[in-house]
């Protein structure tokens, strides 16, 4: 089957002037310095001299000679000759049909080193640099043929026609990819094949998506019943216990892009890939699957704990602003009864019976147990809000513990104690491990620890 990614504009100017060049192209290939005065002084007539001037000009800038050597724009013949003091061109055709031009070819590329494609030591050193890009990029083969171009360019390699060179990075591009897959798939065994393979087909009792749809919906809502969910599809996608060799070294780049496409193409359209294509494209869908169901159940965990907080912080100040009046008119009381207390012109042998007199004993009593039932602490929290909806945690909690695999740094040390303190208490209650306090802030210590 012939080899066809190039679109027609590349074809059209691959080795070929389009256009004219720019200022800096001009500086930076036609301008002549001192060793091509040499070189071009040896040269006995004008035409000579102007023709090797185009071939070397051309060769630097498009990294190939022209079978047409004036088929060069004008603006560069005009450069050239007004560097070399030449005033008529007009005997250049001449010069293209002559013996001297393949010469001046022949000259031009020994004297400054430029090697052709099919050099072993070329063949080699572009083989490994193409090979390294192709394994660690996922570039289409329109921009890897670019790149080797410039490549080419850059490194003084004659460029081979347009068909050669895009064969060549088919070819090679072909070769990565089948590594990735082999890579991908040793080691995998025939019941993970199968079930990797079930993937693809819809259940008899499931509804007319697929395995793999199923998998690749993520949550849509947040709630408790959608991060059960969440936590059983990332229990389904670890139960395929796919492993990568440890020794492969496969880029995550190459990984994400072969996962990308099990995720946005349809299962009738994975199953039509050849048989080891495919099988490595369903490994590396699984493999980024876990990191991907794991961040969906954090995200609808997060937003769960989020609004559980918010609610009850919202529930904490309406009872708070509810208790207002109460604790006004408490408060009154008490305020009339201390303003005798703090007169003092009133005798203190009489000061009960002043205050019993303007105040009922019985209604002080309430005020004062009603202020002291009302009244917060400085680093008061809403623990009685959050004790209220911790039926709504427990849920879902032992799935979370179970099923969310957590890692910090050196600053999580103890979040991550904390962490495998309740994952052990919630598989057993007699668990040997100590609460880390650390984790605790002064103002919950007394709701954590009511005998403290």
């Amino acid at each position: 089957m012939p080899v066809s990614f190039l679109t027609d504009e590349q074809r059209a100017s691959f080795g070929r002037f389009v256009g004219e060049p720019s200022a800096d192209d001009l500086a930076r290939c036609f301008h002549l310095d001192d060793v091509d005065q040499f070189l071009l002084q040896r040269r006995r007539g004008e035409a000579l001299r102007l023709g090797f001037a185009i071939q070397l000009g051309t060769v630097r800038f498009l990294g190939t000679f022209l079978d047409d050597c004036l088929d060069v724009p004008e603006i560069v013949v005009k450069m050239l000759a007004r560097q070399l003091a030449i005033t008529e061109i007009g005997s250049l055709p001449t010069y293209a049909a002559s013996r001297q031009r393949a010469e001046h070819a022949r000259e031009i590329q020994e004297y400054f080193g430029y090697r052709d494609f099919t050099a072993p030591e070329v063949g080699l050193r572009f083989s490994r640099w193409l090979y390294a890009l192709c394994w660690t990029g996922t570039e289409r083969p329109g921009a890897l043929f670019e790149r080797a171009t410039a490549w080419l360019l850059e490194h003084k390699v004659l460029l081979p026609g347009v068909t050669v060179l895009e064969r060549f990075v088919a070819k090679l591009r072909q070769r990565v990819e089948v590594r990735l897959w082999r890579l991908l798939c040793h080691g995998v065994t025939a019941t993970q094949r199968a079930r990797l393979e079930s993937l693809l087909a819809v259940p008899a009792t499931g509804g007319r998506s697929s395995l793999l749809d199923q998998l690749r919906s993520g949550p849509t809502v947040v709630s408790g019943p959608s991060l059960v969910r969440s936590l059983l599809r990332l229990e389904r996608v670890r139960d395929f216990d796919v492993k990568l060799p440890p020794a492969a070294g496969i880029p995550s780049s190459r990984l994400a892009s072969l996962a990308r496409y099990a995720n946005s193409a349809k299962a009738s359209a994975v199953a039509r890939l050849p048989p080891l294509r495919r099988l490595a494209t369903l490994v590396a869908f699984v493999h980024t699957l876990e990191a991907t169901a794991q961040d969906d159940a954090f995200e609808v965990l997060e937003q769960l704990l989020q609004e559980l907080f918010s609610d009850a912080r919202k529930a904490d100040q309406k009872s708070r602003l509810r208790s207002l009046k109460d604790l006004d008119a408490s408060a009154t009381v008490l305020a009339e009864a201390c303003s005798f207390v703090l007169d003092e012109q009133l005798p203190s042998r009489s000061l009960r019976s002043t205050v019993f007199n303007h105040v009922d004993p019985d209604e002080l009593a309430l005020a004062m147990a009603e202020v002291l039932s009302l009244v917060r602490p400085a680093d008061d929290v809403f623990y009685r809000e959050l004790l209220t909806r911790y039926k709504r945690v427990r849920r879902y909690l032992p799935m979370v513990l179970k099923h969310l695999r957590l890692s910090a740094s050196t600053g999580g040390r103890e979040v991550m104690r904390a962490v495998a303190y309740l994952q052990a208490k919630e598989a057993s209650a007699r668990s040997p491990l100590l609460p880390p306090l650390s984790v605790v802030t002064p103002a919950w210590q007394k709701h954590v620890l009511p005998d403290g």
